[in-house]
């Protein structure tokens, strides 16, 4: 009975889930036609683009990483009762401490060079995202004020970098002046492992990571502590669990899962540190993180499904035309639409009280509940 009632519940989820995506492209639909185009084309090239070749699956998994990495980062956040929206600029200032550091010792082996990179990526995100975590816990400060404010700081000095003192310098030889540093050594290149597409091995870094959080998270003892402190932060503190602590090492993880997905993506597709680095993937690794529930092993196939929806944004708007702000504004309804949802999950008497069969015994009841509860 509690297996049938367990999977009915599953099933509602993944249903209000998809219900938010489809709603979120409906919309979507409208702001093409508007535009002008066909959104019926325009969702055929969206969905089977990514499906049409080599590149597009292999173009779907490199998308993917990335977004995993934030995600597995937002799941650590989220089931410790702290909310994580900072990973643009967590992504951002992981990318730049590790291509630092690779710049700064260009000779160095491989073995040695590339775990360095690889570390200091995290924790310049770890320091990051922690930071946030104090503000909140000694201050009071909202987490998501606070690390939306990180993200624009982090974009900022990023491009003060790589404009100023990291600045290629080739581009200052030539007078060009993009704002981008010079190429990172190549004996720490990530290996594309298919010839003629950018698929690395970054990928299976990020498969590998997800089981790791999972292990963590639901078979250690701080594991637990921490999700005990994001289900029931005054049952908690009554149990003994700092619960300020926790959040704050939550945060530190998340930073550093995104600084390490800032440097991934540099070591594997651009082999440097360029504006725009993080390309929206902070933000969408909120969206990977709900579509799996919070679960780290859940965040593979969302992420590579997102993988492949972004890559087919792209697809649909060179397929038919439209301008690259209806493509942003469709990625933004996805996110608005997928979080929205997610309230509904969280609190199901809404569900109930809006759609639901209204009975007044019940609703009394939630009511009751909701008042012990103090909200």
């Amino acid at each position: 009975m509690k297996k049938s009632n367990r999977l009915v519940q599953s099933l509602s989820q993944v249903a209000l889930l998809a219900g938010a995506l489809l709603l979120a492209l409906l919309v979507g639909a409208i702001l093409i036609a508007l535009a002008g185009a066909n959104p019926l084309v325009a969702y055929k090239s969206m969905f089977l683009g990514p499906f049409s070749g080599k590149f597009g699956m292999t173009e779907s998994l490199v998308k993917a990483t990335p977004l995993l990495l934030v995600g597995l980062g937002v799941v650590t956040s989220f089931r410790s009762g702290i909310l994580n929206i900072g990973g643009e600029g967590q992504m951002v200032m992981g990318a730049i401490a590790g291509a630092a550091v690779a710049l700064a010792l260009p000779k160095w082996p491989a073995v040695i060079l590339l775990p360095l990179a690889l570390i200091a990526s995290v924790l310049a995100g770890a320091v990051w995202g922690g930071f946030a975590g104090w503000l909140k816990a000694r201050l009071g400060v909202n987490e998501i004020l606070s690390t939306v404010m990180l993200n624009a700081i982090a974009l900022q000095l990023c491009l003060y970098l790589i404009r100023g003192p990291m600045i290629d310098p080739e581009e200052v030889a030539y007078g060009t002046g993009t704002p981008q540093t010079a190429q990172l050594p190549r004996q720490i290149w990530m290996a594309r492992l298919i010839k003629g597409t950018r698929f690395h091995w970054g990928f299976f870094l990020a498969i590998a990571l997800a089981f790791v959080v999972f292990i963590f998270l639901w078979r250690t003892t701080i594991g637990y502590r921490m999700r005990a402190a994001g289900e029931g932060p005054a049952a908690a503190r009554a149990a003994g669990i700092n619960v300020e602590r926790y959040q704050v090492l939550a945060m530190a993880l998340a930073g550093g899962f995104a600084g390490l997905a800032g440097m991934v993506e540099v070591l594997g597709v651009h082999r440097r540190v360029l504006e725009g680095l993080s390309a929206g993937y902070g933000f969408s690794g909120i969206v990977v993180a709900l579509f799996g529930r919070l679960h780290p092993i859940g965040a593979i196939p969302a992420a590579i499904l997102f993988g492949m929806l972004t890559l087919g944004a792209d697809m649909m708007q060179r397929a038919v035309a439209i301008p690259a702000a209806i493509v942003m504004a469709i990625q933004g309804l996805v996110v608005l639409f997928v979080v929205g949802s997610d309230i509904f999950l969280r609190h199901p008497e809404i569900w109930r009280r809006w759609f639901g069969k209204k009975d007044p015994d019940t609703l009394g009841r939630l009511e009751a509940d909701r008042a012990g509860d103090g909200n």
